[in-house]
């Protein structure tokens, strides 16, 4: 019995990836979600932190930023600011963001602004914590 599910994951740069997998597992403003083969259609948003799918009994484990996906009969489209391996981090330029985005943080003048840098701290944790780990889901 086949349980795989076409997926497609965009960022604006590039088409991150594309392919059947057996499970999608993200990060949702409410928690933690998987998604299998026959899941009730859905639109979700995400938040910053790592997006992992199941390809051929293989775990592949990539960092999102924010952005949103849809679940439909025809399979998964995600949509994220930024999606990147672990390899593809670039692990010194994300410790000057997380410092830099908690230090405006701190400063914030409004609340847009604050949103924005509360963000852009969220893309640098997540991009840290995927680079360091290589977690077998297994």
């Amino acid at each position: 019995m086949d349980n795989t599910f076409p997926l497609e994951i965009l960022t604006p740069e590039r088409q991150f990836f594309s392919g059947q997998v057996d499970a999608l597992t993200f990060q949702a403003k409410d928690g933690e979600w998987t998604i299998l083969k026959n899941h009730a259609p859905m639109v979700a948003a995400l938040s910053a932190g790592t997006v992992k799918f199941r390809v051929k009994g293989e775990w592949k484990e990539a960092v999102n930023s924010e952005g949103y996906m849809e679940v439909s009969a025809a399979g998964i489209i995600l949509f994220a600011q930024t999606c990147e391996w672990p390899e593809e981090v670039d692990v010194n330029r994300a410790r000057r963001l997380e410092e830099m985005a908690t230090e405006h943080l701190r400063q914030a003048k409004s609340t847009s602004e604050f949103k924005v840098n509360k963000i852009l701290l969220a893309r640098a944790m997540a991009r840290l914590r995927n680079s360091k780990n290589n977690v077998n889901l297994d």
